[in-house]
């Protein structure tokens, strides 16, 4: 059978918060089975666990909170334990938002990757869709749908030069994600960020952990990592923002122009169907080289 998977060991680093512009420290933590992924904001001693349930806020980036205490800008770690296949892990947070680092992925991918990832006893557990579960708001739209493995497809479609109608599918048996997806970057328009820090908000946005577009052109000196940087950084997101359902998920995503209020939304309305979705353990006889989830599974 296919195993579920934690830290070897614990491991920390401090970067700065996106909006509050704070020093964050950070530790990450193994955690025993069938716990999942908890956050701690560990200057309240408050635990919020990372599920859809306790979304309170997806403005800008996907907040959760419980009892008073919010954490913000989770999705680009758990996007980075998603990619790698880690199901329980205890994150310390000293603050109200995970650290921003580079605005990708990338350092998480290091940092759990220098902790070592171990394997443990019980099977892996997964979701697999069922039947099609779709949100449409305007021109915006995200769906999952039954499909073998998982796969995420994904439309960016901006009224700039860079960004019209850029479109990235991946599919995670046979793509990986640390050198596909998690080296990409958030990104905004310079008069958005400008304006967002007048308003108190990005306090902490800069060059170094953001990619910033004015009317014509990438901004930062070193361009783009990806050509199609921006729209891996939505698949990047929105990764994460799916591990909220509390498991891997068998199936495919599509999203044109979606973040992370319809991410949630899409997540909601699927776990409020037990008729759509499926908790199944991942049985290694069972996982074809179509079926496996790639990295999900073999990192």
């Amino acid at each position: 059978m296919i195993v579920q998977r934690t830290l070897d060991h614990s491991i920390r680093c401090s970067g700065i918060g996106l909006h509050s512009g704070r020093k964050i420290q950070l530790v990450l933590h193994p955690a025993a089975e069938d716990t999942g992924i908890t956050f701690i904001r560990s200057d309240l001693g408050v635990e919020v666990p990372a599920r859809a349930e306790y979304v309170t806020d997806t403005r800008l980036c996907t907040t959760i909170g419980h009892d008073g205490a919010q954490i913000s800008t989770i999705e680009h770690l758990l996007s980075a334990f998603a990619g790698l296949g880690v199901d329980n892990a205890r994150i310390e947070v000293s603050g109200p938002e995970v650290p921003i680092m580079d605005g990708s992925s990338a350092p998480f991918v290091f940092l759990i990757q220098c902790a070592g990832i171990r394997e443990q006893t019980k099977a892996k557990k997964v979701l697999r869709v069922l039947k099609r579960v779709e949100i449409e708001e305007g021109d915006k739209r995200c769906a999952l749908y039954p499909a073998a493995g998982f796969k995420i497809s994904y439309l960016l479609d901006y009224d700039h030069p860079l960004l019209r109608k850029r479109k990235v599918a991946i599919n995670f048996a046979h793509q990986a994600y640390t050198r596909e997806i998690s080296r990409a970057r958030t990104f905004g328009f310079l008069h958005e960020v400008e304006a967002l820090q007048k308003a108190g908000l990005a306090l902490g946005g800069s060059l170094e952990n953001a990619i910033v577009l004015d009317t014509h052109r990438v901004v930062n000196e070193g361009g783009l990592r990806y050509d199609d940087e921006c729209v891996r950084h939505k698949i990047l997101d929105t990764l994460g923002d799916l591990s909220l359902s509390g498991y891997p998920i068998v199936g495919a995503f599509e999203g044109e122009l979606t973040g992370h209020d319809m991410n949630h939304k899409l997540v909601t309305t699927l776990l409020a169907d037990p008729s759509s979705y499926r908790i199944e353990e991942l049985i290694a006889d069972e996982v074809t080289a179509e079926e496996g989830l790639g990295e999900v599974q073999q990192a």
